[in-house]
C-alpha cells in the first residue's frame, strides 16, 4: 500500500496544477510526518488509454495506486466551474467503495475566484461517493497566487494537517 498519492487531472503534462499538487501533497506529508516523496498518477500521460475499448495495463496499475493509497490528493485545474472530465473518466473507473479509508485532499486550480466553491461542490462529493474520508476543506488555487505557492501551502498545512493526522490515527485504529 502507498502512503501518499497524488492524483493529477489536468491533460496537459507540467501543468501548474501538477506543479501545485505535488508541492501541496509533499508540505502535508511533511507535517504528518511522510518521508517519502508522493507517488504521482499523471492522467496526461495516461488519458488515451482511458477512451480505448478493453483493459488497459497502464490504467489498471494507476487505479490500483489510486485505491491503495492512504493519503490521496486529487487535483485539477477548474474547467466549466468544475474538474476536467479527464478525471471524471478515470474516477468512474474506480468501483463504488474503491476509496474507503482514504484519507483525500481535494486541490483545484482556477482561474477566477468565482470558481472557489467548486472544490467543495464538485470535487469533494465525487470522492466521498468512492469512499473517501476528506476531512478538511479542499485547495482552491488561483493560478495568480502560484508565484506565492510556498506561503499559500504553509498557511493551508497549518489548518488541515492535525485533521488529515486525526483522519489517519482513526483509519488505523477502525
Amino acid at each position: 500500500m502507498s502512503s501518499l498519492v497524488v492524483l493529477v487531472g489536468n491533460p496537459r503534462g507540467g501543468s501548474r496544477t501538477h506543479l501545485a499538487a505535488v508541492a501541496a501533497a509533499e508540505a502535508v506529508g511533511r507535517r504528518i510526518g511522510y518521508e517519502a516523496p508522493p507517488e504521482v498518477v499523471d492522467l496526461s500521460g495516461i488519458g488515451p488509454h482511458l477512451f480505448t475499448p478493453g483493459p488497459s495495463p497502464t490504467v489498471e496499475v494507476a487505479l490500483e495506486l489510486v485505491a491503495g493509497a492512504q493519503v490521496l490528493l486529487v487535483a485539477s485545474p477548474t474547467y466549466k466551474a468544475t474538474y476536467t472530465g479527464l478525471l471524471k473518466a478515470f474516477l468512474d473507473r474506480l468501483p463504488g467503495g474503491a476509496l474507503a479509508g482514504t484519507v483525500a485532499l481535494p486541490l483545484l486550480v482556477m482561474g477566477s475566484p468565482r470558481h472557489a466553491l467548486a472544490v467543495e461542490l464538485h470535487l469533494r462529493p465525487v470522492l466521498v461517493e468512492l469512499g473517501a474520508l476528506v476531512p478538511t476543506p479542499g485547495l482552491a488555487l488561483l493560478e495568480a497566487e502560484i508565484p506565492d505557492l510556498d506561503r499559500i501551502l504553509a498557511d493551508w498545512t497549518d489548518r488541515v494537517a492535525a485533521q488529515v493526522a486525526a483522519a489517519l490515527e482513526r483509519r488505523a485504529t477502525a
